[in-house]
Protein backbone atom coordinates (compact mmCIF):
# COMPACT_ATOMS: atom_id res chain seq x y z
CA UNK A 1 0.00 0.00 0.00
CA UNK A 2 1.53 3.50 -1.17
CA UNK A 3 1.70 6.13 1.57
CA UNK A 4 -1.50 7.18 2.65
CA UNK A 5 -0.92 11.57 2.14
CA UNK A 6 -0.20 10.79 -1.54
CA UNK A 7 -3.85 10.46 -1.87
CA UNK A 8 -4.38 14.06 -0.70
CA UNK A 9 -2.49 15.25 -3.79
CA UNK A 10 -3.45 16.72 -6.75
CA UNK A 11 -0.11 16.82 -8.64
CA UNK A 12 -0.15 17.56 -12.45
CA UNK A 13 -3.48 18.63 -12.19
CA UNK A 14 -5.01 21.64 -12.95
CA UNK A 15 -7.61 23.76 -11.51
CA UNK A 16 -10.22 26.70 -12.07
CA UNK A 17 -11.08 28.93 -8.59
CA UNK A 18 -13.36 31.25 -9.54
CA UNK A 19 -12.91 34.48 -7.00
CA UNK A 20 -10.04 33.51 -6.14
CA UNK A 21 -8.14 37.31 -5.55
CA UNK A 22 -8.93 36.90 -1.57
CA UNK A 23 -10.20 35.58 1.08
CA UNK A 24 -11.55 31.96 0.48
CA UNK A 25 -10.76 31.48 -3.09
CA UNK A 26 -7.06 32.92 -2.74
CA UNK A 27 -6.49 30.24 0.29
CA UNK A 28 -8.12 27.50 -2.16
CA UNK A 29 -6.29 28.25 -5.20
CA UNK A 30 -2.76 28.13 -2.87
CA UNK A 31 -3.87 25.35 -0.92
CA UNK A 32 -4.29 23.55 -4.63
CA UNK A 33 -0.48 24.96 -5.70
CA UNK A 34 0.89 23.50 -2.33
CA UNK A 35 -0.74 19.67 -3.18
CA UNK A 36 0.97 19.82 -6.86
CA UNK A 37 -1.65 21.53 -8.77
CA UNK A 38 -1.48 24.54 -11.83
CA UNK A 39 -4.35 27.08 -10.85
CA UNK A 40 -6.32 29.26 -12.80
CA UNK A 41 -6.57 32.01 -10.86
CA UNK A 42 -9.62 34.23 -11.98
CA UNK A 43 -11.96 37.43 -10.64
CA UNK A 44 -13.23 40.73 -11.95
CA UNK A 45 -9.61 42.57 -10.25
CA UNK A 46 -6.52 41.44 -11.99
CA UNK A 47 -4.63 43.31 -9.47
CA UNK A 48 -5.83 41.03 -6.75
CA UNK A 49 -5.39 38.20 -9.16
CA UNK A 50 -1.50 38.87 -9.51
CA UNK A 51 -0.59 38.31 -5.50
CA UNK A 52 -2.52 34.93 -5.87
CA UNK A 53 -0.69 34.15 -9.14
CA UNK A 54 2.51 34.96 -7.12
CA UNK A 55 2.05 33.23 -4.20
CA UNK A 56 1.13 29.71 -6.66
CA UNK A 57 4.29 30.36 -7.90
CA UNK A 58 6.21 30.85 -5.00
CA UNK A 59 5.59 26.88 -4.55
CA UNK A 60 7.21 26.04 -8.24
CA UNK A 61 3.80 25.42 -9.79
CA UNK A 62 2.02 27.44 -12.91
CA UNK A 63 -1.01 30.18 -12.34
CA UNK A 64 -2.77 31.62 -15.11
CA UNK A 65 -4.16 34.61 -14.33
CA UNK A 66 -7.63 35.37 -16.49
CA UNK A 67 -10.05 38.61 -15.82
CA UNK A 68 -13.57 37.17 -15.71
CA UNK A 69 -16.86 38.45 -14.88
CA UNK A 70 -18.44 34.83 -14.01
CA UNK A 71 -21.98 36.67 -15.08
CA UNK A 72 -21.41 36.98 -18.16
CA UNK A 73 -21.54 34.51 -20.44
CA UNK A 74 -18.72 35.21 -22.74
CA UNK A 75 -16.66 35.78 -20.58
CA UNK A 76 -17.18 32.52 -18.85
CA UNK A 77 -16.40 30.75 -22.33
CA UNK A 78 -13.46 32.20 -22.67
CA UNK A 79 -12.12 31.84 -19.69
CA UNK A 80 -12.28 28.19 -19.85
CA UNK A 81 -10.85 28.12 -23.44
CA UNK A 82 -7.80 29.71 -22.38
CA UNK A 83 -7.21 27.04 -19.65
CA UNK A 84 -7.58 24.78 -22.21
CA UNK A 85 -4.97 26.70 -24.23
CA UNK A 86 -3.03 27.49 -21.46
CA UNK A 87 -2.68 23.82 -20.09
CA UNK A 88 -4.19 21.42 -22.27
CA UNK A 89 -6.86 19.75 -19.31
CA UNK A 90 -8.69 20.67 -16.29
CA UNK A 91 -9.50 18.64 -13.64
CA UNK A 92 -11.08 21.04 -10.95
CA UNK A 93 -13.17 23.50 -11.01
CA UNK A 94 -14.10 25.27 -7.59
CA UNK A 95 -17.08 27.66 -7.79
CA UNK A 96 -16.14 29.88 -5.00
CA UNK A 97 -17.73 33.52 -6.55
CA UNK A 98 -20.85 34.35 -4.74
CA UNK A 99 -22.46 36.89 -1.96
CA UNK A 100 -25.36 38.39 -0.51
CA UNK A 101 -25.99 41.50 -1.66
CA UNK A 102 -28.00 43.26 0.66
CA UNK A 103 -29.00 41.60 4.37
CA UNK A 104 -32.47 42.89 5.12
CA UNK A 105 -36.01 42.02 6.13
CA UNK A 106 -38.33 40.49 3.49
CA UNK A 107 -40.85 42.88 3.05
CA UNK A 108 -38.04 45.46 2.18
CA UNK A 109 -36.11 42.54 -0.57
CA UNK A 110 -37.20 43.63 -3.93
CA UNK A 111 -37.83 40.41 -6.51
CA UNK A 112 -34.87 42.00 -8.75
CA UNK A 113 -32.56 41.80 -5.55
CA UNK A 114 -33.31 38.17 -4.93
CA UNK A 115 -33.52 37.40 -8.64
CA UNK A 116 -29.86 38.67 -8.73
CA UNK A 117 -28.37 36.94 -5.56
CA UNK A 118 -29.86 33.81 -6.87
CA UNK A 119 -28.29 34.51 -10.61
CA UNK A 120 -24.78 34.92 -8.50
CA UNK A 121 -24.28 32.40 -6.43
CA UNK A 122 -26.83 29.65 -8.25
CA UNK A 123 -26.46 30.73 -11.68
CA UNK A 124 -23.15 31.22 -12.17
CA UNK A 125 -21.96 27.81 -10.60
CA UNK A 126 -24.51 25.73 -13.04
CA UNK A 127 -23.32 27.49 -15.91
CA UNK A 128 -19.53 27.09 -14.94
CA UNK A 129 -20.08 23.35 -14.21
CA UNK A 130 -21.76 22.50 -17.56
CA UNK A 131 -19.34 24.21 -19.58
CA UNK A 132 -15.93 22.47 -17.64
CA UNK A 133 -17.43 18.99 -16.75
CA UNK A 134 -17.31 17.84 -20.63
CA UNK A 135 -13.73 19.25 -21.07
CA UNK A 136 -12.40 17.60 -18.06
CA UNK A 137 -13.54 14.03 -18.88
CA UNK A 138 -12.26 14.54 -22.26
CA UNK A 139 -8.61 15.92 -21.18
CA UNK A 140 -8.18 14.41 -17.78
CA UNK A 141 -11.12 11.31 -18.30
CA UNK A 142 -12.30 12.84 -14.84
CA UNK A 143 -12.96 15.35 -12.59
CA UNK A 144 -13.95 17.52 -9.41
CA UNK A 145 -16.06 20.05 -9.00
CA UNK A 146 -16.30 21.98 -5.38
CA UNK A 147 -19.20 24.41 -4.63
CA UNK A 148 -18.68 27.00 -2.20
CA UNK A 149 -22.08 27.31 -0.08
CA UNK A 150 -22.68 28.59 3.29
CA UNK A 151 -25.15 27.65 6.40
CA UNK A 152 -27.49 30.40 4.93
CA UNK A 153 -28.38 27.41 2.79
CA UNK A 154 -29.88 25.16 5.25
CA UNK A 155 -30.50 27.43 8.66
CA UNK A 156 -32.93 29.41 8.21
CA UNK A 157 -33.01 33.29 9.56
CA UNK A 158 -34.71 36.65 9.05
CA UNK A 159 -32.54 39.36 6.55
CA UNK A 160 -31.05 36.49 4.61
CA UNK A 161 -34.14 35.69 2.44
CA UNK A 162 -32.06 36.30 -1.18
CA UNK A 163 -28.68 34.59 0.17
CA UNK A 164 -30.62 31.62 1.63
CA UNK A 165 -32.77 31.08 -1.23
CA UNK A 166 -29.37 31.28 -3.63
CA UNK A 167 -26.86 28.63 -1.46
CA UNK A 168 -30.36 26.57 -0.51
CA UNK A 169 -30.43 26.26 -4.64
CA UNK A 170 -27.15 25.95 -4.98
CA UNK A 171 -26.79 22.99 -2.39
CA UNK A 172 -29.53 21.13 -4.04
CA UNK A 173 -28.10 21.86 -7.88
CA UNK A 174 -24.62 20.22 -6.26
CA UNK A 175 -26.76 16.70 -5.54
CA UNK A 176 -28.43 16.96 -8.78
CA UNK A 177 -25.12 17.36 -10.79
CA UNK A 178 -23.81 14.67 -8.71
CA UNK A 179 -26.39 12.09 -10.35
CA UNK A 180 -26.06 14.14 -13.40
CA UNK A 181 -22.46 13.74 -13.77
CA UNK A 182 -21.41 10.35 -12.09
CA UNK A 183 -19.22 8.24 -12.37
CA UNK A 184 -16.94 10.95 -14.01
CA UNK A 185 -17.10 14.14 -12.40
CA UNK A 186 -17.70 14.10 -9.08
CA UNK A 187 -19.77 17.07 -7.41
CA UNK A 188 -19.46 18.03 -4.00
CA UNK A 189 -20.09 21.34 -1.55
CA UNK A 190 -19.06 22.80 1.30
CA UNK A 191 -21.36 24.67 3.53
CA UNK A 192 -19.11 27.26 5.15
CA UNK A 193 -19.98 29.71 8.77
CA UNK A 194 -18.87 32.58 9.60
CA UNK A 195 -15.46 33.01 8.44
CA UNK A 196 -13.54 36.14 8.29
CA UNK A 197 -12.62 37.27 5.05
CA UNK A 198 -13.16 41.10 3.76
CA UNK A 199 -16.71 40.46 3.38
CA UNK A 200 -17.09 39.25 6.69
CA UNK A 201 -15.08 42.28 7.89
CA UNK A 202 -17.11 44.94 6.01
CA UNK A 203 -20.17 43.87 8.61
CA UNK A 204 -18.49 43.02 11.80
CA UNK A 205 -17.50 45.01 14.73
CA UNK A 206 -16.14 43.53 18.34
CA UNK A 207 -19.49 43.23 19.84
CA UNK A 208 -20.88 41.30 16.38
CA UNK A 209 -17.50 38.96 16.77
CA UNK A 210 -18.31 38.66 20.56
CA UNK A 211 -21.74 37.35 20.00
CA UNK A 212 -21.14 35.23 16.77
CA UNK A 213 -18.41 33.18 18.22
CA UNK A 214 -20.70 32.60 21.43
CA UNK A 215 -22.85 30.73 19.12
CA UNK A 216 -20.51 28.78 17.43
CA UNK A 217 -19.61 25.78 19.23
CA UNK A 218 -15.88 25.89 18.10
CA UNK A 219 -15.63 29.25 20.20
CA UNK A 220 -14.12 31.07 17.01
CA UNK A 221 -14.17 32.76 13.70
CA UNK A 222 -13.46 30.58 10.56
CA UNK A 223 -10.54 31.15 8.21
CA UNK A 224 -9.98 30.65 4.85
CA UNK A 225 -7.47 28.06 5.24
CA UNK A 226 -10.19 26.13 7.33
CA UNK A 227 -11.95 26.06 4.23
CA UNK A 228 -9.68 25.37 1.80
CA UNK A 229 -8.18 22.34 3.04
CA UNK A 230 -11.80 20.87 2.72
CA UNK A 231 -11.81 21.87 -0.84
CA UNK A 232 -8.24 20.00 -1.07
CA UNK A 233 -9.90 16.39 0.13
CA UNK A 234 -12.70 17.11 -2.03
CA UNK A 235 -10.61 17.94 -5.34
CA UNK A 236 -7.98 15.24 -4.39
CA UNK A 237 -7.67 11.30 -4.76
CA UNK A 238 -8.51 11.05 -1.22
CA UNK A 239 -12.12 11.45 -1.88
CA UNK A 240 -12.19 9.56 -5.20
CA UNK A 241 -16.03 7.61 -3.29
CA UNK A 242 -17.46 11.20 -2.55
CA UNK A 243 -20.33 12.46 -4.68
CA UNK A 244 -23.31 14.48 -3.81
CA UNK A 245 -22.04 15.66 -0.32
CA UNK A 246 -22.71 19.08 1.67
CA UNK A 247 -19.57 19.57 3.91
CA UNK A 248 -20.39 21.35 7.15
CA UNK A 249 -16.94 23.99 7.54
CA UNK A 250 -19.02 26.01 10.26
CA UNK A 251 -17.35 25.31 13.97
CA UNK A 252 -20.36 22.85 14.40
CA UNK A 253 -23.25 25.64 14.06
CA UNK A 254 -26.63 24.28 14.57
CA UNK A 255 -28.36 27.42 14.19
CA UNK A 256 -28.25 31.05 12.81
CA UNK A 257 -24.83 32.74 13.89
CA UNK A 258 -26.51 36.00 14.40
CA UNK A 259 -29.46 37.22 15.19
CA UNK A 260 -30.96 39.98 12.44
CA UNK A 261 -34.27 42.13 12.91
CA UNK A 262 -37.57 40.47 11.65
CA UNK A 263 -40.03 42.41 8.86
CA UNK A 264 -42.02 44.81 10.44
CA UNK A 265 -45.63 45.15 9.78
Amino acid sequence: MSNILDRFRVEGQVAIVTGSGRGIGAATAIALADAGADVVVTARTVEQLEDTAEQIRKRGRRALVVACDVLDKQQRQALVDQTIEHFGRLDILVNNVGGSGAIKPTLMTTEEELEACFKLNTTTAFAMSRLCAPLMVKTAEKGAIINISSVAGHLAQSGFISYGIGKAAMNFMTLNLAQDFAPKVRVNAISVGSTLTSALEGVINDEVERAIVERTPMNRLGQPEDVAACVLFLASPAASYITGEIYGVNGGLTGPPMAMPRSSF
